[in-house]
């Protein structure tokens, strides 16, 4: 009996609980759709050209890939998903080699370079966007009015204008006797605000007496400028609530991600706008800008984050605090990518430092 079991067995574990690969990259993908559908309805063609492109450049890197090394791999849709999470951080107007060009690099030389999947020690999607960021800067910072404002903006929805968190930036320089915050800036600048919120701002101070500048309600809603898939909240944290209750993703790394910024952002956020400590406006920051897609889509990542409860949360905080100093201190039109790269860079001393050691073991041999 016991030559039979060894021979039939394979090796540990023997428990699984269904899910793949495949299964857990394609609904990933289900989740994240209506935050792109969203992003395609207020910015147009343009925007569905840019996802189209990234998302076809990163199955081309993964079909040739493949291919060279005679390791397919398309069916797992980890290349999809590397594409269309490149096309949500890009602005929709950007020339359509900058997308091509990030997928590419994404596929190519962060994935495959290092092994493929499994293998790669950064997030390929956020490699390619920084590659993007660092190269193509000024078309990586010019953004498009939402079809929302068509009633308030002058000319096509296609016209250039600032983000939020880009026009607050460019208020600094005229702004250092305490604006109140940047949306008392961006209101003081006339910052066009969209028709639907205009009117749900003033029936609720009309009829439930409550007062809310109509800027939030735009940057709730996604009736902002932005990236394609980054500027709808409600969206994005609708398709999380499935991942989290599909236990694909765990609350350690995002709770300590947001908890980390926002903390930062009221102590020291107030203070390039000329206010004092505790100042800042965590709402405003955590709307705008691509947050939420970070923490929940992209620090995230299985293979690049930290994987010891205690690694989670340093890694989670560590990757808030860099990316609240890029924002704040930074002068590139995006500060995630980069402060969530640099955790991933760290994470195997994270994990060395944080690993539990087992029962049984002598100090010194657990440190091995």
């Amino acid at each position: 009996m016991e030559g039979s079991t060894s021979r039939n067995l394979a090796g540990a574990p023997h428990l699984h609980e269904g899910s793949t690969t495949s299964a857990m990259m394609w609904t990933v993908t289900l989740c994240l759709a209506p935050s792109g559908l969203w992003g395609i309805w207020q910015f147009g063609l343009p925007a569905l050209a840019v996802l189209v492109v990234a998302i076809g450049a990163a199955l081309l890197g993964e079909i040739g890939m493949g291919l060279v090394l005679k390791r397919p791999a398309l069916r797992d849709g980890s290349a999809f998903l590397t594409g269309l999470l490149v096309g949500y951080m890009m602005p929709p107007a950007v020339p359509l080699y900058v997308p091509l060009a990030a997928s590419l690099f994404a596929m190519v030389v962060v994935k495959w370079s290092f092994g493929g999947l499994g293998g790669n020690w950064m997030n390929p999607a956020l490699a390619g966007v920084a590659l993007a960021l660092l190269s193509w800067t000024g078309a990586m910072g010019s953004w498009t009015a939402p079809h929302a404002w068509h009633a308030v903006v002058a000319g096509s929805f296609a016209t250039p204008i600032a983000s939020p968190e880009a026009f607050v930036a460019g208020g600094l320089a005229h702004q250092r006797g305490g604006s109140g915050g940047p949306i008392a800036l961006v209101a003081l600048g006339h910052y066009p605000v969209s028709p639907f919120s205009q009117s749900v701002a003033q029936w609720l101070g009309s009829h439930a007496g409550v007062r809310i500048d109509p800027h939030y309600l735009d940057l709730f809603v996604g009736l902002v400028p932005g990236s394609i898939g980054e500027i709808s909240p409600p969206l994005l944290i609708l398709g999380s609530v499935v991942l989290f209750r599909r236990r694909i993703l765990g609350w350690r790394v995002p709770v300590a991600y947001l908890g980390a910024f926002l903390l930062l952002i009221w102590a020291f956020g107030g203070l390039p706008l000329g206010g004092a400590l505790f100042q800042g406006d965590p709402l405003f920051h955590l709307l705008a800008g691509g947050i939420i897609l970070g923490a929940l889509y992209l620090a995230t990542d299985p293979v690049t984050a930290a994987h010891t409860p205690g690694g989670m949360i340093v890694y989670g905080a560590g990757a808030g605090a860099l990316t609240f100093l890029f924002r704040d201190y930074g002068s590139l039109p995006a500060a995630m990518p980069f402060g969530i790269i640099l955790m991933n860079i760290v994470v195997p001393a994270i994990d060395r430092v944080a690993r539990s050691r087992r029962l049984g073991m002598r100090a010194r041999e657990a440190e091995r």
